[in-house]
């Protein structure tokens, strides 16, 4: 599976602290071996618009839209936000 970043995702992880950056650095490198490694949770959340989202840290989350074999990521950010959108 390959993976593209948006400038909106790109945005928000700059805006993270270096502490998530990491974790996302490394959860990242784990998708790239494995994206259904356990403890990633990487799962579709709209399959209507074939939306998915990837556990970053403990309480971060990136979402994406697949394409073919390529996800797409554009947005990056903690979980309480990410459940207003996405619940």
């Amino acid at each position: 599976m390959k993976s593209a970043a948006l400038p909106s995702f790109w945005e928000k992880y700059r805006a993270m602290s270096p502490a998530v950056r990491a974790g996302a650095r490394k959860a990242y490198r784990l998708w790239a071996e494995n994206p259904f490694h356990p403890s990633l949770h990487f799962k579709c959340i709209d399959s209507d618009e074939d939306i998915w989202s990837v556990r970053v840290t403990k309480s971060h989350r990136a979402v994406g839209v697949m394409l073919a074999d390529t996800v797409t990521w554009f947005w990056i950010g903690d979980h309480d936000e990410y459940e207003t959108f996405y619940s």
